[in-house]
């Protein structure tokens, strides 16, 4: 950026406020562009766009936290895994494969991270059934139903089949 120099006096308000200079600030700024009056310019508009970026930062974020959608982690973890499943379908041989080993290897340790803060964050909310959760949920459906039911056959058909569900369940938990 260039500036016009003009001279001026030490009386003048718009003098370079360093030692004896006698030049003319850049304008909006306290010193002459020898002096430094241009890279206060510059500080002064970098001031301006992070101060921008920092009020699009705070809005998106109070977007982000104002969302339901956005408070649980699946959403995020399908992202990745698809962005995932479109890299590894990228590679069309080993070479490939080999190449983007890192990237791959990064996306993978990035699911496996989301998929524990979210197995977290739903155990703390209460939203979890551990495999003894499940069980105990099955016992007491059993006794419910005998409860209620007088027929000794029907209630262990009733049993056999959560104990099969609480097997298919327990294999397809994550550990």
């Amino acid at each position: 950026m260039l500036h016009d120099m003009k001279p001026t006096t030490k009386d003048d308000p718009l003098c370079c406020q360093y030692d004896n200079c006698t030049w003319e600030v850049v304008k909006g700024q306290t010193h002459c562009a020898k002096h430094g009056g241009c890279v206060e310019l510059k500080n002064a508009e970098k001031s301006k766009v992070r101060t921008y970026t920092l009020t699009k930062f705070r809005a998106q974020m109070t977007h982000f936290l104002d969302d339901d959608n956005i408070k649980g982690l699946r959403e995020e973890i399908g992202i990745l895994r698809i962005v995932l499943q479109e890299r590894l379908n990228m590679c069309e041989s080993s070479v490939d494969l080999l190449s983007h080993a890192h990237t791959i290897g990064d996306l993978a340790m990035k699911i496996e991270k989301l998929v524990s803060s979210c197995n977290k964050i739903e155990k703390s909310l209460g939203q979890y059934l551990d495999q003894n959760a499940i069980v105990q949920l099955g016992m007491e459906v059993v006794a419910i139903v005998t409860k209620h039911v007088d027929d000794t056959k029907a209630i262990e058909n009733i049993a056999d089949d959560l104990i099969k569900v609480i097997e298919r369940i327990g294999k397809d938990e994550p550990s």
